[in-house]
């Protein structure tokens, strides 16, 4: 079986998964500082209660954008699971596709791997993949599987949290679609500018972005 680790810059993802099955999926805060002993512990407790054992996972791969947490989620590998972890975005590490950028190095092994999934289930057509997380990120792919490019843009989350810390009278609130766009109060007027400002944001952004590509890229 497989270990599939997504680190990003809020939460780290662990999967586990037999050929194409996903036999389970834990998630927990990114930190920095946990150590690989300590990450040892929480996901065999996981594990073991989708009735799974440490000894059944024989290959790990690890998408990691927080530098700071590749050395504790490579030694879990290495010392619980018993294998060298494939870290994506290694120069030994083979992804099947073309990276059309002047320093590919640069580019997020978040959004390598996306590229890589849209172009295995949508072959043959432009892409755009919209990623939303602490970031809310655009991925061009070509046709033939090129990552060429996007767009990086705070997350909902970030910018809410911006809005909150920045201005003295306006309370945290949670996200959520306001009955109308027009605000009646604080709290609506602040969910409608999150809520239809991204919806605003990513539909503006695809069309510009197939402009530019000259083509009508499938939206994932």
């Amino acid at each position: 079986m497989l270990l599939a680790i997504d680190s990003g810059n809020t939460n780290t993802v662990f999967a586990v998964f037999e050929g194409e099955v996903r036999r389970g999926e834990w998630r927990a805060s990114t930190n920095q500082h946990r150590t690989a002993d300590e990450y040892a512990v929480w996901l065999t407790q996981l594990m073991g209660l989708a009735g799974l054992q440490r000894s059944d996972v024989n290959a790990a791969i690890i998408a990691n954008v927080v530098p700071a947490t590749a050395f504790s989620l490579k030694t879990l590998c290495q010392r619980y699971f018993k294998c060298e972890p494939l870290v994506v975005g290694d120069e030994s590490v083979k992804l099947g596709i073309a990276v059309n950028l002047p320093n590919p190095a640069e580019v997020g092994a978040d959004r390598l791997v996306n590229a890589v999934a849209a172009h295995a289930r949508h072959p043959g057509v432009d892409k755009i993949v919209v990623d939303f997380g602490t970031a809310t990120t655009f991925d061009v792919v070509t046709k033939d599987g090129a990552y060429s490019g996007g767009v990086i843009a705070p997350g909902p989350n970030l910018s809410l949290e911006a809005l909150y810390m920045a201005a003295a009278k306006l309370p945290g609130i949670a996200i959520r679609r306001p009955p109308t766009v027009i605000g009646r109060a604080t709290v609506p007027a602040m969910q409608s500018g999150v809520f239809w400002g991204y919806v605003g944001l990513v539909e503006g952004l695809v069309k510009r972005i197939g402009e530019e590509m000259g083509s009508t890229p499938k939206v994932i």
